[in-house]
């Protein structure tokens, strides 16, 4: 069964889109039937990869929309919710994909650190306060997926500004779906993508990690059960060993141990021996 957001004729909004998880995400939109809108802060790939996505699309080009976006401008994500009303009407699908991936630790320039909150963190709050009325009045069966990452979870040192947005991400996300699920007759439910190791951009790919098809069909079969977490494993970590992670994360708390235990040589033996 597909889930009913997914069926042919409806229409997808992709952040983030010209390549990666949003790339692959808008080619199985556009072949399951889908009309598809496009976004991306890069407007020569978007160009791009918009072509490749009407090339796989029953409605070929009439299907397709790209729309140049900055995430991170209120604006920007308001202009595109009219032109994607405007062309194609309704919506079943909001990805909330785009993200920037800068490193950096606590002492890091600030300037980086606003940068990436206001595309992971505000970027995802101004695309759902922008389309979930919307999608509300529809009242019909609609999906918004945003993608957040296992270190916004398990917080692995290093990266401190990308962890602290997608953990902030979650939480949202988390919230999000709680207040949907207890609305009464509300059509539209959240969820939460949690990508393993992925090749992305441009990046040449390697063995351990997944292509970005592997995360669409992983997240494609969570929404159809109503998952709110879908947590992809990789050709190095598999689930098993995703679900140990977190649980020892969480018992750091519990346990009263010392943040992010599990890399602290005083626990290394303990953490290795956990189920």
């Amino acid at each position: 069964m597909t889930h009913p957001a997914l069926s042919e004729g409806r229409t997808a909004v992709v952040t983030g889109a010209a390549m990666g998880i949003g790339l692959a995400s808008c080619k199985r939109f556009a072949a399951m039937g889908m009309r598809v809108a496009m976004a991306d802060i890069d407007g020569d790939e978007l160009t791009g990869a918009a072509a490749e996505v009407a090339a796989l699309a029953p409605g070929g080009a009439d299907a397709v929309m790209a729309v140049p976006t900055d995430v991170a401008k209120r604006d920007d994500i308001e202009a595109l919710r009219n032109a994607v009303f405007d062309r194609f009407g309704s919506v079943g699908v909001l990805m909330n994909n785009a993200a920037a991936r800068i490193a950096g630790g606590t002492s890091d320039d600030l300037a980086d650190w606003h940068h990436t909150m206001a595309v992971n963190f505000w970027g995802v709050v101004y695309g759902v306060r922008a389309f979930l009325p919307a999608l509300r009045d529809q009242g019909t069966p609609a999906v918004i997926v945003n993608t957040g990452s296992k270190q916004g979870i398990t917080n692995p040192p290093g990266n401190v500004i990308y962890n602290v947005t997608k953990s902030a991400l979650k939480t949202y996300t988390e919230q999000l779906q709680h207040e949907l699920r207890n609305t009464r007759d509300n059509p539209v439910t959240a969820h939460l993508l949690v990508p393993g190791w992925t090749t992305t951009g441009k990046r040449a790919h390697k063995p351990g990690a997944w292509l970005p098809d592997q995360v669409v069909d992983r997240m494609l079969a969570a929404l159809d059960r109503g998952d709110f977490y879908i947590i992809c494993p990789d050709n190095e970590v598999t689930s098993e060993m995703d679900a140990k992670r977190i649980r020892w994360g969480a018992g750091d708390i519990t346990e009263n141990r010392p943040p992010l235990s599990r890399w602290h040589p005083d626990y290394k033996e303990a953490f290795d021996k956990a189920p």
